[in-house]
């Protein structure tokens, strides 16, 4: 029986349609959500009396065996089969004859894929978010260990103004904690069961039975939404998107920092590879691929848009494309994830090199402006002061902390011994003490409450 649907026909398929029609090569890998939705249906059908509890009980059984024999895989899959649904569906006749024949009453393959889809979806959303979870404390325990660490901030890729590590690596913390909360509020919106068919059924379901059997909020408000409904996955891929596009960003960074212009970071020895030809070279490929993954990523979500633009309601075949762009888009932003967070975790970061970029990249420019601006010059003013002073440095290739204070008076007579002070990079950050800003007190706050935001379950986990 490897076909659900012979009845009306007269003669096999051809061999290349069965092909090109089959989704057993990849939507097997639904089998676990397969089976426990049919195990919730069976169980439905035996409370409502549409199938005897004897009948409902030998089902559950036959379909826990099932199950048991794939996980073993004593029970292999086998191209006899167009589906996961099919699959399943024959072997539990094999095993317990006219019995494993009423499974189906009261559903069609398309409510049945749809479940299995937000099933998988589900647990995948669950998954993506714990990893994100892992990787948020990779990048606190950074943040924690580096708040004395000054670096320069970057606009354009110049410096700008000084900052510190954990400040830095902060902002890729609001950027993951962003990603975990679409995950979490996609779990709210998607958690209705589509179990119920394209029109409903004459039968009497209790839909509400399995969409608490199954762990969803309520059973799904319009029968041809349900089974035609993809919102939830475009979400999903677009959240992987976005996700994946945090990881590029912070790629280029690592990138950019591990050259030897730059010299903020050692990657370790496990995540690094070399070069076939120079014996000196330590590439950052892990970074590099991630960031070349992002385009497989945005491609996943482009197709399940494009493939979902035209359809009329309510199934139609092309919505089986949305699986196998789903599942390598899953695959491949998990994989970044662990990857991304084992390459963190084993970093070095090269304190003294960061120090001295900021310090020698003018940083504290703006901050010898305000000193000025205190002691009475307009900021224009100020403004053009330190311009004129950095140039006077930059033609004698020093930094503005290593000039005398009669250098600096002859551009102003308000600079006094006290400059130093001002425009130290420890000054420079710790005073920074505005909500978000990367002085100590603020970013011990900011740590704090990213800690006690990690110890809390968001929806995703529950």
């Amino acid at each position: 029986m490897a076909q659900l649907w012979g009845g009306r026909f007269t003669k096999e398929t051809d061999a290349l349609v069965k092909r090109f029609n089959d989704s057993l090569p990849f939507d097997q890998r639904l089998y676990r959500q397969d089976i426990r939705g049919s195990v919730a249906h069976a169980a439905m059908l035996g409370k409502q009396g549409i199938i005897t509890d004897e009948e409902a009980q030998t089902i559950i059984e036959a379909l826990g065996g099932i199950l048991a024999d794939i996980e073993s895989g004593k029970l292999e899959f086998t191209d006899q089969y167009e589906d996961i649904h099919s699959f399943v569906e024959a072997h539990l006749i094999d095993r317990i004859g006219d019995a494993g024949k009423k499974l189906h009453t009261g559903r069609s393959r398309n409510d049945q894929v749809a479940l299995d889809m937000k099933l998988y979806i589900r647990d995948e959303v669950r998954e993506v978010d714990l990893l994100l979870k892992h990787f948020l404390q990779t990048i606190l325990h950074v943040m924690e260990e580096n708040l004395d660490t000054f670096m320069p901030g970057f606009t354009h890729l110049q410096k700008a103004q000084p900052v510190t590590l954990a400040h830095h690596f902060g902002a890729y913390f609001e950027m993951f904690r962003r990603d975990r909360e679409h995950l979490s509020s996609l779990v709210l919106r998607m958690n209705t069961c589509p179990l119920g068919a394209l029109a409903g059924t004459t039968y009497p379901l209790d839909r509400e039975f399995t969409a608490r059997e199954l762990g969803f909020d309520i059973p799904t408000r319009n029968s041809m939404d349900g089974v035609s409904d993809r919102d939830y996955l475009i979400e999903f891929l677009s959240t992987l998107a976005t996700c994946q596009m945090h990881l590029s960003r912070f790629s280029e960074e690592v990138i950019l920092w591990n050259s030897n212009e730059y010299r903020f970071i050692e990657i370790d020895d496990g995540f690094s590879t070399g070069s076939s030809i120079m014996p000196q070279k330590k590439n950052p490929d892990i970074a590099e691929l991630v960031r070349g993954k992002t385009g497989r990523v945005y491609g996943a979500l482009a197709s399940l848009m494009t493939t979902m633009k035209g359809i009329p309601l309510a199934y139609n075949k092309d919505m089986q494309e949305d699986k196998e762009v789903a599942f390598d888009a899953i695959d491949t932003v998990k994989d970044n994830i662990r990857l991304f967070d084992g390459m963190i975790a084993t970093m070095k970061f090269r304190k003294d090199v960061m120090a001295a970029s900021a310090k020698n990249g003018f940083t504290n420019a703006t901050d010898a402006a305000d000193y000025l601006v205190l002691k009475g010059v307009p900021f224009r003013d100020a403004h053009g002061i330190i311009g004129r002073l950095v140039l006077y440095c930059i033609d004698r290739n020093c930094a503005l902390d290593d000039l005398s204070v009669d250098e600096f008076r002859k551009f102003s007579d308000q600079f006094d011994e006290d400059i130093y002070e001002a425009i130290s990079l420890e000054t420079c950050v710790e005073k920074r003490l505005t909500e978000g800003a990367p002085g100590r007190a603020s970013m011990e706050r900011a740590i704090e409450a990213s800690r006690q935001y990690l110890e809390d379950k968001t929806d995703a986990e529950r």
